[in-house]
């Protein structure tokens, strides 16, 4: 059973890639959207193209103060909120042992620290509505790994499972909460603007070269070819917890899990002794 009446959507990161496309297309819909970007200007031709359909916000996902003054003029300017959508986040390209501390916090701080803060400013109005659907845009990378980024990996390992405990523990005040997971798109992901870079070291220059050529040659999806699936997902009364977004990550998560599987099955006779005479 699904519903198709307009809904209000908050959405962050929304100057660009998946953001944009689903503010846009949200909005084209007939939905009413806040959205919002670090710089407003980014996004202030929205407004002159929705008109009052769209509330465009001024947002650094870092500053908390900032967030939950977002939130709470986008609920008073639409009267409600439907969706959260955490999109707001970034890369970092360096090995475990390039990168600085401050790189690694400074990841931390957007794409986890962020969306906590979102999560946080939201729940009270969401809670008082005895409804709302949260969705965090994860990744792929939520469940498996690739050299050279494992920093950003491990951002949305982190993710994935904070939206997993948010999702039992907010089911009983009518709360939805959905993970996103794309494969590879065309998108501005990899820009400068969505992407830093750890100064490089010599000695990892091969796995360096073998990494940037396989993410260099993946497929690409068309991030415009995405809205329905999103909407399929925000439209109806049961949402998953998880869902892949591309035709992708599938049978890759197929093949990393049943290794993990056999690696645990082969040593579960350890596993086993390890546990003690109960």
């Amino acid at each position: 059973m699904t519903s198709n009446s307009q809904k209000i959507w908050f959405i962050t990161g929304s100057s660009r890639g998946f953001g944009r496309v689903w503010a846009e297309a949200a909005l084209e819909r007939g939905d009413m959207v806040a959205a919002t970007a670090r710089s407003k200007e980014q996004i202030s031709e929205l407004s002159s193209k929705y008109g009052d359909n769209v509330l465009t916000l001024e947002l650094d996902v870092t500053r908390p103060e900032q967030v939950k003054a977002a939130i709470a003029q986008a609920h008073s300017h639409f009267g409600k909120l439907d969706i959260v959508l955490n999109n707001a986040g970034y890369s970092l390209v360096g090995t475990v042992e390039e990168a600085t501390l401050e790189e690694v916090r400074a990841l931390y701080e957007t794409n986890i620290m962020g969306t906590i803060s979102v999560i946080q400013a939201a729940f009270p109005y969401l809670r008082q509505q005895g409804s709302g659907h949260i969705l965090g845009v994860s990744s792929g990378l939520g469940h498996v790994t690739v050299p050279l980024i494992g920093y950003y990996c491990s951002s949305k390992w982190a993710f994935e499972a904070i939206h997993e405990s948010l999702a039992g523990e907010v089911k009983s005040f009518g709360i939805k909460v959905t993970i996103i997971e794309p494969g590879a798109y065309a998108t501005e992901f990899g820009s400068p603007q969505s992407l830093r870079m750890s100064t490089p070291m010599d000695i990892y220059g091969d796995v360096r070269s073998q990494v940037i050529q396989r993410l260099q040659t993946m497929e690409r999806g068309d991030p415009n070819a995405t809205p329905e699936a999103i909407f399929s997902i925000v439209d109806t009364d049961q949402p998953p917890l998880r869902f892949i977004l591309g035709s992708q990550n599938l049978e890759w998560l197929r093949g990393a899990y049943a290794e993990r599987l056999a690696t645990w099955e082969a040593w579960s006779a350890v596993s086993n002794a390890a546990q003690g005479n109960v």
